[in-house]
């Protein structure tokens, strides 16, 4: 099993030029802003990407990035479990800008909702409906209360169901040309 190592956004950024970063976010957060230089794999994707990733990492170090460094972790470990060495970035790209590095953002495209607010504004809107409809239907108020569970859950195992569910929107997933391109880029 390979090794996984995290490096800050200061030690990062000193290596960038050295480092093929990898970006497990959705396509919309990627969007939004990233690590100069990164390449986009969604972490739902990181199964079909492990042949490229392979090729990648023989010819130098990768850096794994999200938000906030939690599915950068979690796709090292998989990448480990591969044989494939792999670091994280310790706070994701939430450090990196905390830091004052640049981040790019393809000119002309339109920047999605990061998806942290995305999964804000469903919660809150199912709660709001689950409350309005609960005052007609006693039983939609069930509604808000799974809401309200799921996010106790979310923030004790530090997963995101609904996250999960959102990257599966059109806007949050990537186009087959998109990641075809990446990994014949990272196997070349």
């Amino acid at each position: 099993m390979a090794s996984t190592t995290a490096l800050t956004a200061g030690q990062a950024h000193a290596r960038l030029h050295e480092l093929t970063v990898i970006d497990v976010r959705t396509p919309g957060e990627y969007a939004s802003g990233h690590v100069p230089g990164a390449h986009n794999i969604p972490l739902d994707h990181l199964d079909a990407a492990f042949p490229a990733l392979k090729t990648a990492a023989g010819r130098g170090d990768l850096l794994i990035v999200c938000a906030s460094g939690a599915r950068s972790a979690e796709a090292c470990r998989r990448l480990a479990d591969e044989g494939i060495t792999a670091a994280t970035l310790t706070g994701g790209t939430t450090a990196w800008t905390q830091f004052g590095h640049d981040t790019h953002r393809p000119a002309g495209t339109r920047t999605p909702w990061a998806m942290d607010r995305q999964v804000r504004l469903a919660a809150g809107s199912l709660v709001l409906t689950g409350l309005i409809a609960g005052r007609r239907w006693n039983a939609a108020r069930w509604l808000s209360a799974g809401v309200a569970g799921g996010l106790v859950f979310s923030a004790l195992t530090n997963t995101c169901g609904m996250a999960r569910i959102l990257a599966e929107l059109p806007h949050n997933r990537p186009r087959v040309t998109d990641l075809d391109d990446t990994l014949a880029a990272l196997s070349g």
